[in-house]
């Protein structure tokens, strides 16, 4: 179960927060040495990642493949990955699995590799993905991506209207007053609200931040239940306290539904918010081949089908060509993405400005 909690503070490189954070169960504060068989003088690999990449049916052919012992390390959000590095000595780090609208801002850091897309099966790659601008600095590439998903609406089809759920009104949706959860995450929960008013996230300014957005979000505290951490809104939502959450989507409940099978999922009719992670490799590794072999593994169809369905979370695989069995194809509408895609957005990376009102604003939400 994926703990997406945010933490907006920034870091050196005024990096905004906005990254997904790793399972309860699994954020390790100290490295998660996986070994697949003993070696004799093993080469090593040591990646910086998130809790997905943590699952040994992930990790261990790889081991296996290549003869070297992966060292995981999984961390909670850009910043307390920055934090590591710095803590850390040139050549410790060889791969870093990082949300993709940080990408640019770490990149002009020195701290990442440029990448060859002929090394990847870059075409496979959902068009709206591989072409992300923050993939690419410059014009030159510093990550892959690996994995998308949407913010949107999860819910427990037994206990609403299905066809509310889709509905651009749904926050504001008196019928689900008191039973309706909202994750907190400032960032997802007004792009979203700017899509259903029609705009693009890119259209959000601090001036109809406030006059615009700021009334709606206002409005919809009427008929918030809870407000919480991905765990948080996961349980209430289990558990029956919650029929619906807000800025929940795929990521929330499909790791869940194989045993809850009413936990469904979906995106606004005028379109989701997606957000992205992506493979990178530290400039100062001393292991680039070999990191980049591991980049290549977990970008092939069958690298793809083990971290979308990763025991931490699942996901979208990036690779259009992945094999997901037709049970797993159900739960994440995997045959509907060309039309999710083509009707939804990227988020974007905010200026700090924008970024600040933004946060002010949903603090004065979370005190209303």
């Amino acid at each position: 179960m994926q703990n997406k909690k945010q933490n907006p503070k920034s870091v050196k490189g005024s990096i905004s927060r906005r990254t997904f954070l790793g399972a309860s169960a699994v954020a390790a504060t100290a490295p998660w040495i996986i070994t697949s068989r003993t070696l004799q003088a093993a080469e090593e690999l040591n990646i910086l990642v998130w809790c997905d990449h943590a699952d040994s049916k992930l990790t261990k052919p790889f081991e296996q493949k290549h003869g070297v012992t992966l060292n995981v390390k999984t961390y909670e959000g850009t910043g307390t990955a920055l934090s590591i590095i710095e803590q850390s000595r040139p050549g410790d780090w060889d791969v870093f699995v990082i949300d993709a609208p940080d990408v640019p801002q770490v990149a002009k850091q020195g701290l990442l590799k440029e990448l060859d897309r002929t090394d990847y099966p870059w075409n496979d790659l959902f068009e709206q993905i591989r072409n992300a601008p923050y993939n690419s600095v410059g014009g030159k590439l510093y990550a892959v991506p690996e994995k998308f998903g949407y913010y949107g609406v999860a819910y427990n089809a037994s206990k609403v209207n299905e066809k509310d759920m889709s509905s651009p009104g749904i926050m504001w949706n008196a019928a689900y007053k008191g039973r309706m959860a909202v994750y907190d995450y400032y960032f997802p929960v007004i792009q979203m609200i700017a899509i259903t008013l029609g705009m693009k996230p890119t259209d959000i300014t601090v001036g109809n931040l406030e006059k615009v957005i700021r009334p709606k979000l206002l409005e919809m505290k009427s008929n918030v239940g809870l407000i919480g951490d991905i765990v948080g809104v996961q349980n209430a939502l289990v558990n029956g306290d919650s029929d619906l959450i807000i800025a929940g989507a795929e990521y929330a409940v499909s790791v869940l539904t194989p045993g809850n099978p009413d936990l469904r999922w979906t995106i606004c009719d005028n379109g989701g918010l997606i957000w992205t992670q992506g493979l990178a490799i530290f400039a100062d590794s001393n292991k680039k081949d070999l990191a980049n072999e591991f980049v290549k593994y977990v970008i092939s169809p069958e690298g793809q089908e083990r971290l979308a369905t990763s025991e931490c979370y699942w996901a979208m695989p990036t690779n259009s060509k992945t094999p997901l069995s037709s049970d797993r194809k159900a739960i994440l509408r995997w045959d509907e993405q060309p039309g999710f895609l083509a009707k939804s957005y990227l988020s974007f990376l905010s200026e700090p400005d924008l970024d600040a009102a933004m946060l002010d604003l949903w603090t004065e939400f979370l005190q209303a």
